[in-house]
């Protein structure tokens, strides 16, 4: 049950990303849900990481912070996304 409730989270944090996350990102519904799940690793890890000063692995839960931390990281993970995807050759 636990798997499920991440990749509900992250939709959710995937499409709230990728609606705050100004120009076109590609992918479709697997790529947000993806990019949604890694952002809420990396926000669940910041979140460990700012609150304990210790890294370590951790998705939030599904709660109003813990929607905010997966966003939070799903904007960072958008973000390196496009970083390695849209290089223009020179």
């Amino acid at each position: 049950m636990n798997i499920l409730a991440w990749i509900v989270l992250g939709l959710i944090a995937g499409a709230i990303a990728k609606a705050i996350y100004p120009g076109h990102q590609g992918g479709g519904i697997l790529a947000t849900i993806l990019l949604g799940i890694i952002g809420a690793f990396v926000g669940g890890s910041l979140g460990v990481f700012f609150n304990t000063g210790t890294l370590a692995l951790a998705a939030p839960g599904l709660s109003i912070p813990g929607i905010a931390l997966a966003v939070v990281g799903a904007i960072i993970a958008v973000f390196l996304w496009n970083l390695l995807t849209n290089r223009s050759a020179v």
